[in-house]
């Protein structure tokens, strides 16, 4: 892995699930920290933990649904902290219901916080990368953008369009020196599944920890420069849920 002295990583969806695990993981590495969620009381209870491994953790409440609003807000908060090396685009909401049964409403906003949202953390970033001639972006996914589910069409379509939009970035911005990755993990134990959003019965113990999937984030951001995983499915020991 690579030298982290003086690296920052902005994570949002960073008060909980895997963004929190994420922020610790990094911080544990001498990664300093822009911590992006709804809730500063939430984020500055991850930050006061990352704190005492000795990384800088700054935290902005920020609410990604409002996503014409995003990039601005992005934007402010990469100039606040100097730079921006690693992007960890982690918030995200889960619905569950047939296609047929989704109101159009709903469909918008599963699309505009799994997927616009991101497209508005990445614009807001990506000058920055290019002035320096390298950075790392990593969206998390999931298995369901690879292989749908019955009943999760909304959350399928917006983790697919996550995945094409990740390909299309990198592809349009390695030669800049700029990293895209995506984290596709199967089901794992976060607040998700407890949303109003969300009808299940599976097994929440036999689910992935965010701590095993912010492993993987750390190890993508981490790796030497010429190095890049441009896609990792993350899969608990059962199988898919």
């Amino acid at each position: 892995m690579t030298l982290t002295t003086g690296k920052r990583a902005l994570i949002t969806g960073a008060s909980s699930g895997i963004g929190k695990a994420t922020a610790l993981a990094f911080a544990k590495m001498g990664v300093d920290l822009a911590l992006v969620g709804r809730s500063i009381d939430r984020l500055e209870a991850v930050a006061s933990a990352a704190r005492q491994t000795g990384v800088e953790a700054k935290t902005y409440a920020v609410d990604l649904a409002q996503i014409h609003a995003v990039p601005e807000k992005i934007a402010a908060i990469a100039a606040d902290c100097g730079t921006i090396d690693i992007l960890v685009n982690s918030a995200g909401m889960g619905y569950t219901g047939a296609l047929s049964a989704t109101p159009l409403s709903d469909w918008q906003k599963v699309i505009d916080l799994n997927l616009t949202s991101v497209f508005g953390c990445i614009l807001a970033v990506l000058p920055i990368m290019r002035e320096h001639g390298s950075g790392t972006i990593i969206n998390v996914a999931s298995i369901a953008g690879q292989t749908p589910f019955p009943n999760w069409g909304a959350y399928s379509v917006s983790k697919a369009g996550l995945i094409a939009l990740a390909k299309t970035l990198a592809a349009e911005e390695s030669d800049r020196g700029i990293r895209v990755t995506t984290i596709c993990p199967g089901a794992v134990n976060t607040e998700l599944w407890d949303s109003e959003t969300v009808q299940h019965n599976f097994d929440r113990n036999a689910m992935l920890t965010p701590e095993i999937v912010a492993q993987s984030i750390v190890h993508a951001a981490l790796l030497p420069a010429p190095a890049a995983i441009s896609e990792l499915t993350l899969m608990p020991g059962g199988g898919a849920l």
